[in-house]
């Protein structure tokens, strides 16, 4: 069986390649339960982000079904494929621990992508597509993330992508004091982003979010004001700063109305923040003029002035995902001879026990005593005939000999004659 993982990020596709393969949590369920249709996948865990969406998987024999089943959910065909990366054993195991240990984010250190991983893993779980390999992937995993954020001070200070999308907007307009705001969402990157603008002395937040009742619940907590979706551009006549991260599967800010809007604003500087994956407003409204326009993958660019700090941090966050890995892989080397090794044990056991039963029919005055001491002998004859066969085939995991091993094993005591 093969482990592996397919996947893009901002490491290696830009936001316009990143948000065709964004996929919804109503979207990863579906793919999920779909699973059985692609001959081969065996287990599938979906991680979809704004700034990366990785497919774990394990299949027997070719990662063509793996492909097919990521083609298929995405609807995007394999012209794109050069942007994918794609690891394999040791080197999928890595990669995870580096992702859920935030070694692997846009900004490094940051804590969101951990809950991330647990919540992908956790749906994976739930629709039934996980099973022993991923389940010990995924639980390594986590478990070294959380190692990493209490054994080093790599989280120490460091940003969020809502605290860098603030300090974009505060570099362009030199201060946010006495500046206003309007937010399109009003989830949990929305809440932090409304957080920080207010820490840096924004006058006045509007928010606008298509249920009015969760913008009204978010403005309350601020003191801002929520607005009716449709009304937001209006209010946008009167701000400095417009920040989205609705999640929505549409641009939200289109050309013409931006167009529109700017005209009543007499051009007036506007500086758009779009952290959203797939993007929340159309490319070309950063051609208006009076438009800044920037995308998450501006964010890369922010300095952060812990930075230096957080990578010596990382040295020791490597050496602790080394040390985990290496235990796993040591783990895994005995997974694949578990089922040989517990139905080697099952039919010598169905043998003692049938063995035992025909022997107790001609022994019927027995006792108790007697009874329990033969049932005693029969079990070391056979744990001592069968010590010698497991330790071989424990000690061939990972070599060469191997495959000669459980062959040998299958065909000695599986195979009839």
């Amino acid at each position: 069986m093969h482990l592996t993982v397919i996947g893009v990020n901002h490491k290696t596709a830009p936001i316009d390649i990143r948000e065709k393969f964004s996929i919804s949590k109503n979207l990863i369920q579906q793919g999920l339960q779909n699973i059985d249709n692609y001959s081969g996948l065996n287990e599938a865990v979906i991680l979809s982000t704004c700034n990366r969406t990785e497919f774990y998987v394990t299949f027997d024999s070719s990662d063509d079904s793996a492909k097919k089943f990521i083609f298929d959910l995405t609807g995007i065909n394999c012209d794109i494929e050069e942007y994918f990366y794609e690891f394999k054993g040791v080197d999928c195991i890595r990669h995870l621990f580096k992702v859920a240990s935030s070694l692997d984010s846009l900004i490094l250190g940051e804590g969101q992508i951990l809950s991330q991983v647990k919540a992908a893993y956790t749906m994976a779980k739930e629709n039934f597509t996980t099973s022993t390999i991923l389940n010990t992937l995924f639980n390594r995993a986590i478990a070294t993330g959380k190692l990493v954020r209490t054994e080093t001070k790599i989280a120490c200070n460091s940003v969020s992508v809502s605290y860098a999308a603030v300090k974009l907007a505060k570099n362009a307009l030199t201060t946010l004091k006495g500046k206003k705001a309007l937010i399109f969402g009003a989830g949990n990157m929305a809440q932090l982003t409304v957080q920080h603008l207010i820490s840096q002395g924004v006058e006045k937040i509007y928010i606008a979010n298509h249920h009015i009742e969760r913008a009204i619940e978010l403005a309350n907590k601020f003191d801002g004001e929520a607005v009716e979706w449709s009304k937001a551009l209006e209010i946008a006549v009167d701000v400095d700063v417009i920040v989205t991260s609705t999640g929505a599967p549409h641009y939200v800010v289109k050309t013409e109305p931006a167009k529109k809007l700017m005209q009543q604003r007499n051009y007036r500087k506007l500086f758009i923040i779009d952290i959203a994956v797939p993007r929340d407003v159309e490319p070309e409204v950063g051609d208006i003029e009076g438009v800044t326009l920037y995308n998450v993958d501006a964010l890369e660019e922010i300095v952060d002035e812990n930075i230096s700090r957080r990578q010596e941090e990382s040295k020791l966050a490597k050496k602790i995902i080394d040390e985990n890995v290496e235990a796993l892989v040591e783990r895994f080397k005995y997974l694949s001879f578990q089922p040989l090794m517990a139905s080697l044990s099952e039919r010598a056991e169905n043998i003692r026990l049938h063995e035992i039963h025909r022997a107790a029919s001609k022994l019927q005055n027995l006792t108790i005593e007697e009874q329990r001491v033969i049932d005693n002998m029969t079990k070391m004859i056979v744990r001592k005939l069968l010590r010698i066969p497991m330790m071989n085939l424990n000690a061939s995991a990972g070599t060469p000999e191997e495959k000669f091993y459980t062959d040998a094993m299958k065909s000695l005591f599986f195979r009839s004659c």
